[in-house]
């Protein structure tokens, strides 16, 4: 099985050596999300809007590889204060509010770029 390449300028370019997301087989992989607008290249600072522009930066990268955030089955969440948990849980399940996948919330000691949150996605393709 051969790997996929996933890139889109719908999601912010990788800060680094790494990929957007890999799609192989009738998986993709995306790599962590930070709440940079593409267009933009300004960070969401505010939990709430921070975890929207992640959760969209993930869809924006599962569409390009054909997925959907339906076909998420497991999320990873990294919170710089463990005490944003509430208002990132209460915008995360606006996106997974039916069937939500398994998912693991950690806090850090530092992000990237300074953010305040940071997803990645393993997700079935459609």
């Amino acid at each position: 099985m051969k790997k996929q390449i996933i890139s889109t300028e719908l999601a912010p370019k990788a800060i680094g050596p790494y990929s957007q997301g890999i799609k192989i087989g009738n998986m993709v992989y995306t790599s962590g999300q930070l709440p940079i607008d593409a267009a933009t290249g300004i960070m969401e600072t505010e939990i709430g809007k921070a975890t929207a522009k992640c959760i969209e930066n993930v869809k924006a990268i599962l569409e390009e590889a054909g997925s959907s955030l339906d076909s998420v089955i497991k999320t990873l969440v990294f919170l710089e204060n463990m005490d944003d948990f509430a208002a990132m849980n209460e915008v995360y399940g606006k996106y997974f509010n039916e069937n939500p996948p398994a998912r693991s919330c950690v806090q850090v000691a530092k992000l990237p770029k300074g953010a305040v949150v940071e997803i990645e996605v393993i997700a079935l393709c459609d």
